[in-house]
């Protein structure tokens, strides 16, 4: 984030990615004015939003809930759906891009992000904010093109015309893949525990849903390090 951006809101899913890019920008003495988690009637908001309530506790950030229940009246399919089975991939399967393109078409919401980001920016608007802290990610940009740099690239242009303070989306972790922000996590120490990064909603995590592979991935990777317990949940 450049040195000038000082205040921000923050969309805060209580994945990883999102979490992670928040507590960077805490620690690089950015102040966030709040964290907004959506609720877009996605099968784990419940788990999502308890979540990002903890974490925002834990660093002292206000968190809101936004309700956007129009979602509802689009087909009741992949995460809008409480009973439609999602992928479950193998670690190797997640090197397979044809196989990750099925899985990202399964779980695509349409617009999604692109609705995410127009809400906050009028909010951050209204409260004189200039940055929208997102937690965007390389890895997920190959499936998912609204998680890409050319997307934020985009979506700042837009909002440079549609925004009187012309806000901008910022993310520091663009350009990092899972493992990378895994790593950056434990350097700013990071409370793992707190994360939720499973598309299933439940009392734990499930393992093994693509969201969930993918951390278990960059987890094994840093085994050593991170609290055996959190590891064991999603490992098993």
């Amino acid at each position: 984030m450049k040195p000038f951006e000082t205040t921000a809101i923050a969309l805060l899913s209580s994945g990883l990615d999102s979490a992670v890019s928040m507590a960077f920008a805490l620690a690089k003495g950015i102040h966030i004015k709040s964290a907004i988690t959506f609720d877009y009637g996605q099968r784990a908001a419940i788990q999502e939003i308890q979540h990002a309530k903890a974490i925002s506790d834990y660093f002292g950030v206000s968190h809101e809930v936004m309700p956007l229940p129009w979602f509802s009246q689009f087909e009741s399919k992949g995460l809008l759906s409480k009973k439609d089975p999602l992928a479950h991939p193998s670690l190797k399967t997640l090197s397979d891009s044809g196989a990750v393109l099925k899985s990202a078409a399964q779980v695509w919401v349409p617009n999604r992000n692109g609705v995410f980001l127009e809400v906050a920016a009028s909010i951050a608007e209204n409260q004189k904010v200039t940055t929208i802290l997102v937690g965007f990610n390389a890895e997920e940009a190959v499936t998912f093109p609204d998680n890409s740099i050319a997307y934020i690239e985009a979506i700042n242009k837009a909002l440079a015309l549609s925004t009187s303070n012309h806000v901008r989306v910022e993310s520091p972790t663009m350009e990092m893949n899972k493992t990378e922000i895994v790593a950056l996590g434990i350097t700013l120490n990071f409370p793992f525990s707190l994360l939720w990064s499973c598309y299933e909603e439940g009392d734990v995590m499930c393992g093994s849903c693509e969201s969930c592979m993918r951390l278990k991935r960059a987890l094994v990777n840093q085994e050593k390090s991170l609290d055996g317990l959190f590891i064991n949940t999603i490992l098993n």
